[in-house]
């Protein structure tokens, strides 16, 4: 009969992942190449069994194995193995990639959303701002000739109170009543509430 031959490491021989957890928890890199062998294909296992995407799953073990190496010091070996505790890691790991991914869709797509806000439609605010002109217009046929006056003076031509009064040589206190009463009348005739 002949022996099989191996190459690499012994596979009877099972490296004993807690002793080696400790030893990289104090930072030594041959216990981690050796835990890194160990658990690269279990990690990667978990991984793609959820995300079912190569490259993802070998970037997700990647970023596991590296926090292995960086908190291998907070495993405590009576909460359980140093493979358990690594494949925990692991589910974590994609879980929160798979939250990454969905909140990162759900932005593109609302952000989709708001670049496709109508075109402007330039005859609908054509009417509409025809519409408001007309209106307008009937209202202020419906004032009082010195109110008329008044407001067209102080809104259209944009003189202040005093100005209107003199261009229509009457008191002060007479256009800023007058103002007054044709503005109160204009927002009822438009329909603004105050």
């Amino acid at each position: 009969m002949t022996e099989a031959i191996h190459i690499g490491p012994d596979p009877a021989r099972k490296p004993d992942l807690q002793s080696l957890m400790a030893e990289v928890g104090q930072g030594n890199q041959e216990a981690f190449a050796t835990l890194y062998d160990a658990v690269a294909g279990p990690v990667f296992g978990t991984v793609y069994k959820v995300l079912r995407d190569h490259a993802q799953s070998e970037e997700v073990a990647q970023e596991v194995l590296v926090e292995v190496w960086r908190t291998a010091a907070d495993y405590r070996t009576e909460r359980g193995t140093a493979l358990n505790w690594i494949l925990t890691l692991a589910h974590r790991r994609t879980v929160d990639r798979i939250r990454s991914v969905e909140a990162s869709a759900a932005r593109d797509h609302k952000a989709a959303l708001l670049e496709r806000t109508p075109e402007f439609d330039e005859v609908s605010e054509m009417v509409e701002a025809r519409f408001e002109r007309e209106q307008l217009q009937r209202c202020l046929r419906s004032l009082t000739e010195i109110q008329r006056q008044s407001v067209t003076l102080a809104y259209y031509q944009g003189l202040t109170c005093k100005e209107v009064a003199e261009a229509l040589s009457t008191p002060l206190g007479t256009i800023k009543t007058r103002l007054r009463d044709g503005l109160i009348r204009l927002r009822d005739c438009l329909g603004v509430t105050a």
